[in-house]
């Protein structure tokens, strides 16, 4: 074992002795126009994030656990995709096989995909405790689960794993509840669990994210599928194409934005707003729009370059499933996790702003730590891994 996290230390050393090489000798500077001194900081400072959070799991499997200093146990799929999808170069990929294989040993023979898997090697498939979810499972499990492959499969060209795995990643998608319109659906009547960074929040009815990211899913399957000559890519070419069709069931005429669903939680949702224009479902006007409604809305939703689920007209979700005081984690709490898409939709029409939001972070990271989100004399969860590396890779 500890010649493994010494050989895993090394691993990080030298690349990160060789990124700031590279930063140095080229002296190229991101699109954002951030100060070599801050882009340096963001990286060693997600090394270290990544390398803290690391536990070892059943069958000694090193998983990657949501916060820095490893006090979870469990490797969650949707903080795990954050990761891969934004620092995998700071990652091991022998590790990130690892932990997909850790995610799918424990998915049910209905298909559905676990929440986490702890370090005992038991799945477990909704938020909440692990003797008291909050529901059944959650609907995002599938998509996040698929993307993860995706994202490993697409920067580490393993065509092997996709085809090993891509049966049973099409199973977790078939178990999500869908509507005709091809949006992702929850019932009212028994509701499951939604978007993890909303896991508490009870939204019913068609939902916006999470048909999103299932958008985003068969997208990057589609096209895996197509690239491999494996599969059936017309099935997922089939349900995203339905998504961008019928998307706008779930636009706000007045606001430009996006409702989060549309029975309980009828509200503006900001980060499923931005998220979409970032995914290409949004038509060029839609894109203008939300763009211009998260700068002209920009004191509202933004502090210290972290944003809130919600506009400053909604203080609090309309439904929960556990009681959250406003102005606390998903309840008006603000969140850097989003910024990896909401930076970059602000730039389409405000880069100095993009880069001001950027720099704010950076600053709040280096004085306050790198926390899961913060609000006027609040902070939870510190050394949050996915704020690091979702801003991290804005500094890429």
């Amino acid at each position: 074992m500890r010649q493994h996290i010494f050989l895993h230390l090394i691993f990080l050393l030298l690349s990160s002795d060789l990124a700031i090489s590279q930063v140095n000798s080229s002296r190229i500077k991101n699109q954002y126009s951030l100060s070599e001194k801050s882009v340096q900081w963001m990286r060693e400072a997600t090394i270290q994030q990544l390398s803290g959070c690391r536990v070892e799991g059943k069958n000694g499997i090193w998983i990657h656990t949501p916060d820095g200093v490893g006090n979870y146990k469990a490797l969650w799929t949707r903080d795990f995709y954050y990761m891969v999808e934004y620092a995998a170069d700071l990652m091991d990929p022998k590790e990130i096989k690892a932990s997909i294989h850790y995610i799918l040993s424990g998915q049910r023979e209905d298909g559905c995909i676990p929440d986490r898997v702890n370090v005992d090697g038991k799945a477990i498939y909704s938020p909440g405790a692990d003797h008291s979810p909050l529901a059944d499972h959650a609907l995002d499990n599938g998509p996040f689960m698929a993307m993860l492959v995706s994202s490993y499969v697409k920067q580490f060209e393993d065509e092997t794993l996709f085809r090993v795995v891509e049966g049973r990643l099409r199973r977790g998608l078939d178990f999500i509840s869908r509507e005709e319109s091809g949006l992702v659906y929850n019932d009212p009547k028994k509701p499951q669990c939604v978007y993890g960074f909303t896991d508490t929040v009870k939204k019913t009815g068609n939902l916006l994210f999470e048909s999103l990211i299932y958008y985003k899913a068969c997208r990057e399957m589609e096209e895996l599928c197509r690239l491999y000559n494996y599969g059936n890519p017309d099935i997922y070419k089939s349900r995203s194409e339905n998504i961008q069709k019928n998307i706008s069931k779930l636009m706000d005429g007045e606001s430009g934005m996006f409702w989060a669903a549309d029975i309980d939680c009828k509200q503006i949702d900001i980060w499923g707003s931005a998220y979409a224009v970032k995914i290409g479902i949004t038509t060029k006007d839609q894109s203008k729009r939300i763009s211009e409604y998260l700068i002209s809305n920009i004191n509202q939703i933004f502090m210290r370059g972290q944003i809130r689920h919600l506009p400053e007209s909604d203080s609090s979700w309309n439904n929960l499933f556990i009681s959250v005081p406003v102005g606390t984690y998903q309840n008006g709490a603000y969140w850097a996790t989003p910024l990896a898409w909401v930076v970059p939709v602000i730039a389409l029409q405000d880069l100095p702003l993009a880069k001001k939001i950027l720099g704010d972070v950076i600053k709040d990271f280096q004085e306050n730590g790198i926390n899961e989100c913060i609000n006027t004399d609040y902070i939870k969860i510190p050394n949050y891994v996915a704020s690091a590396t979702n801003v991290y890779f804005l500094t890429r």
